[in-house]
């Protein structure tokens, strides 16, 4: 957390006036009213500006007016949304089950009565297997036709009890032949061993020597008289999993947060503690770790064309060695290509180049590193004047951590918005009726049942007719893009916050003396206060180039069979161009806000500035931001390598006489996101 304490002193360093000294400042490159006419360094600046106004005030009032939709489209979702439709599976009827007080309190799980029909291409469709689909409360055990247990019913009547529960309604004998039990859809033709899978019955498979069976069989009787192999049913149960195995990782993920959340705290506690260490001790610390890294890197390019020279060599007197890469074509086998002289020679031409371009810039260029790691001992200094500014990371992770909660609860809430929405579902998928909307009631005396034999009226998903059910989708996409503007607004508040903070230590010309009291909240109440549409109309910049990247990658995912290789080649140009364009403004919004927390003016103009500022000082930026995010990224994999290998170590029970951790966790790699 830390860490954006650290990076916030670099940008505020890159772009205030005067970036090439530390102590002192001297010299400003900032441009006056008149576009492109450089102004003198003013040395009764004393820091921020305090008397200011309010900026970009029309989108300060935009985005307030925004803020309280969103806060009115949470609660409209709230009255009309039913999580329980998310942790509950619904049968055919659009009935829960194992939801308490209803009838189907007891039974938990979901049967399907003919899985073979979730190979169907309505499955892609509607997400819905096309077949009957009941609530019962365990799944079969053993394999049972409709027929085999009509005809045993003579001699024990307990086949139909048990056959029954299976059933949509039970009654006291088998009373209908085969052909009337298929057109009404009352009992299933078959069921087979199976096994409770995410409350849902699938097929219990297993392996003997080497082969797929279930029940110890490989090939059985689906009830219509067809013998069916077990592939086939693995092939019909894996169509309903992949609509399901999305769902199945999210539940057992938030499993093992609900059991990890104290040590991924501790985790948290104990990384955030050893980023402050590491910060404060960037003074002593920054050169060394770039110099040591850097010789390293030289070490091993040096190494690295000793031993392609060592292998070219012996290659000498080898025969088929001096073969080119073009003769022997492409071969999946990659050794074949090492034992070739031209790919050492081309790896060792390889490294030399990179050899000679780090050891020049180094040459060219050691000025300005020295500058930068200066810089960072200074950062680190500033860091150590204000601590409070490493405590604030902290508050922009629960803003963070608000806006995800917010916008998760809110889309579950839309998404489970209204009632049950049936549609005809044909096995087959030959019927001109599906997807049509049916009532379950009255479906079977309508003339479709009669058009479509076979087809069935099933639960397909929740809606309704009403203005607001009828833009449910729009409102996700609206959920989407708030969601994104406010979560560029907290980082953008963020940055603006702490580059204020820095920008009091900076002018303060006797330290710690001259530095303002209580800083960073200052810094915080100017942004709030005055800055607010300035910062909206940056994170709302952002969030548009987000959202059109977002909705290129959804078109690409949904049309990525249809598409011809020329529209594919310009999807991904676009795509391209959008990631360069929103890295772009990332960089200059960054620096735009240090420009608003300094001198109080609206976006385009400190956009504008920090624009001038940045391009006549182009090298020196661009060793500054390498050197300074090189020496924070050093730091980050140094804390969360720590963190993560302890976090590993206990999680996999490899220290336990120190102490004990979690032994059911689905994943181990979840509390270890966290800490890393």
């Amino acid at each position: 957390m830390s860490r954006q304490a650290g990076s916030s002193w670099s940008s505020w360093t890159l772009g205030k006036p005067g970036a090439s000294t530390i102590e002192e400042p001297s010299g400003s490159d900032l441009e006056d009213e008149n576009f492109g006419s450089p102004r003198t360094f003013d040395p009764d600046f004393k820091g921020p500006v305090a008397d200011r106004s309010c900026t970009d005030v029309l989108c300060c009032i935009i985005f307030i007016l925004f803020i309280i939709g969103y806060i009115l489209l949470g609660l409209m979702a709230w009255v009309h949304g039913d999580p329980r439709r998310v942790a509950y599976p619904t049968d055919s009827n659009g009935h829960f089950c194992g939801q308490k007080g209803t009838p189907n309190e007891n039974k938990t799980i979901l049967f399907y009565f003919n899985l073979f029909s979730c190979t169907s291409p309505s499955l892609l469709v509607n997400l819905q297997c096309p077949t009957t689909q009941i609530c019962v409360s365990k799944c079969p055990e053993k394999f049972l036709t409709y027929m085999e247990m009509h005809f045993m019913y003579r001699t024990r009547e307990n086949y139909w009890s048990y056959y029954s529960q299976f059933c949509k309604a039970a009654s006291a004998k088998p009373v209908k032949a085969f052909t009337q039990l298929l057109l009404d859809d009352d009992c299933p033709t078959a069921i087979f061993p199976s096994r409770p899978f995410l409350q849902r019955c699938f097929p219990d498979f297993s392996t003997k020597n080497g082969l797929l069976t279930i029940g110890n069989k490989t090939t059985f009787n689906d009830g219509s008289g067809k013998t069916r192999n077990v592939v086939e049913l693995r092939a019909a149960a894996n169509g309903v999993n992949k609509i399901l195995d999305a769902r199945a990782i999210g539940m057992k993920v938030f499993e093992d947060y609900a059991t990890t959340w104290y040590w991924i705290l501790i985790g948290l506690t104990i990384a955030m503690l050893l980023s402050w260490m590491f910060v404060i001790l960037l003074r002593v610390t920054a050169g060394f770790l770039f110099w040591v890294f850097i010789l390293g890197v030289i070490g091993i390019l040096a190494y690295g064309i000793w031993h392609c020279y060592q292998e070219y060599s012996k290659l000498q007197e080898k025969p088929n060695s001096h073969l080119s890469i073009y003769n022997i074509g492409i071969q999946t086998d990659i050794s074949m290509y090492f034992q070739l002289k031209q790919t050492w020679f081309t790896f060792m031409i390889i490294l030399a180049i990179l050899e000679v371009i780090v050891i020049v810039m180094l040459i060219f260029l050691r000025d300005r590193i020295r500058v930068s790691i200066a810089l960072l001992k200074e950062g680190s200094k500033a860091i150590g004047y204000i601590p409070s500014t490493l405590i604030y990371p902290v508050l922009t992770f629960i803003f963070l951590s608000i806006c995800i909660s917010y916008w998760a609860v809110t889309a579950v809430y839309l998404a489970t918005s209204g009632t049950p929405i049936y549609k005809v579902i044909a096995p087959e998928g030959q019927c001109e009726h599906e997807n049509k909307t049916c009532d379950p009631e009255i479906f079977n005396t309508t003339e479709i049942a009669k058009a479509c034999p076979g087809a069935h009226c099933n639960f397909a998903f929740y809606g309704g007719k009403s203005l607001y059910h009828q833009y449910i989708t729009t409102f996700q996409i609206v959920n989407l893009f708030i969601f994104l503007w406010l979560i560029n607004f907290v980082i953008a508040l963020g940055q603006c916050t702490l580059a204020g903070a820095f920008a009091s230590y900076y002018w303060a010309l006797k330290k710690p003396d001259d530095i303002p009291p209580h800083p960073l909240f200052t810094a915080f109440g100017r942004a709030i206060r005055y800055h607010t549409g300035s910062l909206a109309f940056g994170s709302l910049i952002l969030a548009t180039i987000q959202m059109v990247r977002l909705v290129l990658q959804y078109l690409d995912n949904r049309l990525k069979d249809a598409q011809s290789n020329i529209s594919r080649f310009l999807q991904c140009c676009l795509k391209c161009c959008f990631w360069c364009l929103e890295h772009v403004v990332k960089f200059l919004n960054r620096h735009a806000y240090v420009m608003i927390a300094i001198y109080g003016q609206n976006f385009c103009r400190s956009a504008r500035d920090a624009f001038n500022l940045l391009m006549r000082n182009v090298l020196k930026v661009a060793v500054m931001d390498r050197v300074t995010e090189f020496v924070l990224t050093l730091g980050k994999i140094l804390v969360a390598g720590c963190i993560g290998i302890l976090a590993f170590l206990l999680f996999t029970e490899r220290i336990p006489m120190i102490v004990e951790g979690p032994t059911s966790l689905n994943y181990y790699w979840v509390p270890l996101l966290w800490k890393i």
